[in-house]
């Protein structure tokens, strides 16, 4: 395992994240593909084994039980200093006003539950888990200081919106001596790279991190075009973000190509495509199979020619912005 460090922050992160929305009780929210507790546990363990030391969950994933498995395989598994916990908020929680959004209250109560949840007295990397219109952005930007000082999160970080809410937020943050963001969690991958247009420079610029999430476009860039799994079938979110072909099965074929004449499984040429891309620090990498996680820890080691990307990339057309909303 190589390790980096998050965007012109110090902190110090492996370069893969395990993304633990696949960990959680299946009865609970509405993932019911994710792996319950013993099985979560095996591949947490895997992970550490690997190197990896850098985990990425939120408070919704399972409706709160991703953040309790995770949290107690890492209390089992590993000193708390040597790991990187992220957790997110904004997602509802509850019904009823407060139960989820970015408003004072809402982060106060919801990082509150978090840590609980997760058995730890601290967050390495708290994230917004989206942009909410319904707050006003400096409310959340000092409450997000506000926790920062108070010695319960150690950095603050953002996921999916648009480049001039992203660089907004920052500005107000600088303006008022308030914690800035030292990380993006972007949609990112061979089928959806809209990103490229302002977000993934507007990082490099400022010195973000970048932290692609569905690097693998939910397992669609590993099998053949048309092939579906058991979560691609209870997958609404996932069938938001890829609904359409337009150009997506010409791409999915030359990744199968390009694997086949490397002779290594699909999904570490898609993956290794998304770590040489610059800024990336380090894709968020989802597995629910021991194998699914050699495939990212191999995809390191691979190099893809320039050749290879360029033939990769060529069929790419622009798509409509997506996930910039959260659906459940």
């Amino acid at each position: 395992m190589r390790y980096t460090r998050l965007g012109h922050s110090g902190l110090q992160v492996s370069a893969l994240a395990l993304g633990c929305m696949s960990f959680g009780e299946p009865d609970q929210g509405g993932h019911r593909w994710s792996l319950p507790e013993d099985e979560s546990r095996l591949l947490i363990r895997q992970a550490l084994d690997h190197g990896i030391n850098f985990f990425d969950t939120a408070n919704v994933y399972s409706n709160g039980s991703s953040e309790e498995i995770v949290g107690r395989a890492l209390a089992d598994f590993a000193p708390r200093d040597e790991v990187v916990i992220a957790t997110k908020v904004h997602g509802r929680m509850r019904p009823g006003p407060n139960g989820g959004g970015l408003s004072r209250k809402a982060i106060f109560a919801q990082l509150d539950a978090s840590l609980r949840r997760l058995g730890t007295d601290f967050i390495d990397l708290y994230q917004i888990h989206r942009w909410d219109p319904e707050v006003p952005v400096e409310e959340t930007m000092e409450a997000l200081h506000d926790v920062v000082k108070a010695g319960k999160v150690r950095y603050i970080g953002a996921s999916s919106m648009f480049t001039w809410q992203f660089a907004k937020a920052q500005h107000l943050a600088e303006g008022n001596g308030w914690t800035r963001f030292v990380s993006m969690q972007s949609h990112y991958n061979l089928l959806y790279r809209e990103e490229e247009r302002e977000m993934l420079a507007f990082c490099a610029d400022q010195g973000i991190g970048i932290l692609p999430w569905s690097p693998l476009a939910r397992g669609r860039l590993t099998r053949p075009w048309g092939d579906t799994t058991r979560r691609s079938e209870n997958d609404a979110f996932g069938s938001a973000l890829y609904d359409t072909d337009s150009g997506d099965r010409a791409i999915v074929e030359r990744v199968a190509e390009i694997a086949e004449s490397r002779a290594v499984p699909p999904a570490q040429v898609a993956l290794a495509w998304v770590t040489q891309k610059s800024p990336v620090t380090a894709p968020l990498i989802g597995v629910t199979k021991a194998s699914h996680l050699d495939d990212a820890i191999a995809a390191l080691g691979l190099d893809l020619t320039q050749k290879e990307m360029d033939a990769l990339e060529e069929p790419y057309l622009p798509h409509p912005v997506a996930g910039h909303t959260i659906i459940r």
